[in-house]
């Protein structure tokens, strides 16, 4: 459609113009005939008009309108305990019925997708090469990215075929999803005869010489009335051995063993049930505690300029581990010993203004002990910035941000696992200094700010300071609020500050480093389904961090098979990603060249075959029954595939229809110019071979 932004009135102006331009140019007599003398009047009236006509902004108006078909999408978990506890006819009957249904939706005018657990958009999932191979089953993650995926588009509902086993990520009943969820049922209801252990319990830190448990907890069906045989190892070694009865009418006992912890260091325990004959699986038979042996408890210094909410909440988060001692101290209420050791302290609002608790400060100090330095509203924010913390703040008057914490991906000493993070985003909003926050040399930021739903990059909680005495830096004096509400919300178990608060500590309180070459594992053990991952830290002759060093890793398995890489030590703190691989106990070696001196460093890490999907092998039908209802659908099994067809016909999804409007200016369209040249071409050419310009 053409049209112009004036009015079309304008057009009769435009052949007015025009019909006048060609009446004076050609009104004259002329040494042609007058035939060519009205040809060549007509094709200046022409000319002249349009280029009027385009003084009115003319462009055409296109309509296009397209017609999207309803899109199905079969959602497949592919997990191995589909394939492990499904009647191998049930699963054939489930598989066929798949591709039948999506042959008739297909007839019916539908758009049919698949997708499961370990497809992604450059490696989409088929239903004739569907390979029940997935270590862990994410259902909630399945349907999310179904849902992101077709955001905008006519999606019609999915087709979830699942034992609702859940074993990964949050349980899909607590998400929101706006399309019907037609729940096909797999796997089987009827209990297997099996032994295995469920979980193990145990302090991931022991002092040397003190007994310590670890408790493991094994569940069973079938057996109920006999006794399974428990044995505690150290590497081949069985440490200890329990007879434990299981008793009728249960599902779930437990047992513990007491081991004297040995010399100061990092030790692996396995756990093993010994199988028994008729048991369906012996892939859940073994569990590992890893445990780091230290010598002796932490002494914790807690000292505050004056009496605080926060003090009693750190008191209690601190108090819930065995593994710690604590002294209070306040100015003028408990004055601290000069006699006093500690291997930590926790200084709230210290420095304070008008020099409140110097005594305390400088004890501290004289002693290097590695503080945590929680910044308030009575802080001295001008000394503060002159202790080297890593951390250098400059306010703005006395405004505060409201925030919460929020996790940096890309710190390494300490991951935190999704639960916490959860339950970060859920606290209530702390106060922190407005103002200009900048990190020093060699600091980084444990903690992010989000402001209301806003994440930032501004530090909430940094570790920093010179290596033979680490500091770290919470900016914020209502936490309180976090472990108060935590508590509330989780039966008065506030673990996620409780851990953030002894993770802290613990990295307070590390050794001192002085290899100028330190790779180590970002964790204690990988799944073979992790990316594994290593962190590096280079520093120089002085001990000071260094960053983009060139580092040669090599990589060596218990078959002496080895794998090299090459890799450099980002600012950011993001560590080599190994990628994932096969079970078993890997060394390494890094060699790296700093300063013109060469450095190594040597460890081990361990990849661990968790056989997640072997755990339950009862499946959970009322998990897929329940979605299914809260989206308006209903739960089916496997040889129901044709009534699920009829019932998502019956639904009359219907396509939708969108119209996309283009506009283009006339003006713009090039080869309107050539035509316009074209004709004053030809009209100048006439004139000219007539006789006349």
């Amino acid at each position: 459609m053409l049209t112009t932004h004036y009015s079309s009135w304008f057009i009769l102006l435009c052949l007015a113009v025009g019909a006048g331009y060609a009446a004076l140019q050609y009104s004259a007599k002329a040494p042609w005939s007058r035939n060519l003398n009205y040809a060549l009047a007509a094709l200046r009236f022409v000319v002249v008009s349009f280029l009027c006509y385009l003084l009115l902004a003319p462009f055409i108006r296109t309509t296009t309108t397209r017609t999207e078909q309803p899109t199905l999408v079969l959602a497949v978990d592919n997990s191995q305990s589909v394939e492990l506890f499904t009647p191998r006819s049930v699963l054939a009957q489930a598989t066929t019925g798949l591709a039948g249904l999506a042959q008739t939706l297909r007839d019916k005018g539908f758009t049919v997708e698949t997708r499961s657990l370990t497809s992604t958009p450059a490696r989409p999932a088929r239903l004739d090469s569907l390979r029940f191979a997935a270590a862990t089953t994410d259902i909630d993650q399945l349907l999310a990215g179904t849902r992101d995926a077709h955001d905008g588009r006519n999606l019609a509902g999915v087709v979830l075929v699942s034992d609702g086993l859940v074993n990964q990520g949050r349980s899909p009943v607590y998400s929101e999803f706006n399309f019907p969820i037609y729940s096909v049922a797999v796997g089987d209801t009827v209990p297997k005869r099996d032994l295995r252990l469920t979980g193990l319990t145990y302090n991931r830190v022991a002092f040397s010489g003190n007994k310590f448990p670890i408790e493991a907890e094994l569940g069973f069906e079938g057996y109920a009335g006999g006794t399974a045989t428990v044995e505690l190892r150290d590497g081949n070694r069985v440490l200890d051995t329990r007879r434990v009865a299981l008793p009728a009418g249960r599902r779930r006992v437990r047992t513990t063993f007491q081991l004297t912890a040995p010399a100061p260091g990092k030790r692996r325990y396995n756990v093993l049930v010994t199988p028994q004959p008729g048991e369906f699986t012996n892939l859940n038979n073994q569990r590992t505690a890893f445990v780091e042996i230290v010598k002796g408890k932490l002494r914790v210094l807690l000292a505050g300029a004056a009496p605080h909410p926060d003090l009693k909440a750190l008191r209690a988060a601190i108090l819930a581990n065995d593994n710690f001692d604590l002294t209070l101290a306040l100015p003028g209420v408990a004055p601290l010993l000069a006699s006093a050791d500690f291997d930590v302290a926790i200084l709230h609002q210290l420095p304070a203004q008008g020099g409140l608790g110097n005594d305390i400060l400088a004890q501290v100090k004289a002693k290097r002990t590695p503080a945590l330095y929680i910044i308030g509203a009575q802080s001295d924010l001008g000394s503060y910035n002159q202790l080297g913390t890593g951390l250098t703040i400059q306010p703005r008057g006395s405004q505060t941000d409201d925030v919460t914490p929020l996790p940096n991906p890309g710190f390494a000493r300490f991951a935190t696992d999704e639960e916490s993070a959860r339950r970060y985003a859920q606290y209530p909003p702390a106060p922190v200094p407005f103002g200009d926050l900048r990190l020093g040399t060699g600091a980084e930021a444990a903690l992010w700010q989000q402001v209301g739903r806003v994440p930032t990059q501004k530090p909430l909680l940094v570790f920093g300071g010179p290596t033979d005495r680490r500091q770290a830096t919470l900016l914020t004096d209502g936490s309180w609020q976090w472990r108060l509400s935590e508590a509330v919300e989780h039966e008065d178990r506030p673990e996620a500050y409780d851990r953030l608060i002894i993770r802290t500590l613990q990295l307070l309180t590390q050794n001192a480093n002085k290899k100028r070459l330190d790779v180590y594992p970002t964790q204690d053990a990988f799944g073979t389904q992790d990316d594994v991952t290593l962190g590096a830290e280079t520093y120089n002759a002085v001990f000071e961090r260094l960053y983009n060093q060139k580092i040669d890793l090599t990589l060596t398995d218990a078959q002496q098979k080895t794998r090299r890489f090459s890799f450099a030590n980002a600012e950011d703190s993001s560590p080599l990603r190994l990628g994932p691989l096969p079970a078993g106990l890997y060394r390494y070696q890094a060699r790296a060249t700093l300063g013109g001196q060469p450095q190594q460093d040597a460890g081990e890490l361990l990849v661990q075959s968790q056989p997640l999907e072997a755990l339950e092998s009862k499946a959970d039908h009322n998990l897929l029954a329940q979605l299914s209802r809260r989206s308006g659908s209903q739960l089916y099994y496997p040889n129901q595939f044709d009534k699920l067809a009829q019932d998502i016909i019956k639904a009359n999804y219907k396509p939708v229809i969108t119209a996309e409007e283009d506009l283009k200016d006339l003006i713009n369209l090039k080869w309107i110019f050539f035509v316009i040249l074209a004709f004053l071409t030809v009209e100048w050419a006439v004139r000219k071979y007539s006789g006349s310009v």
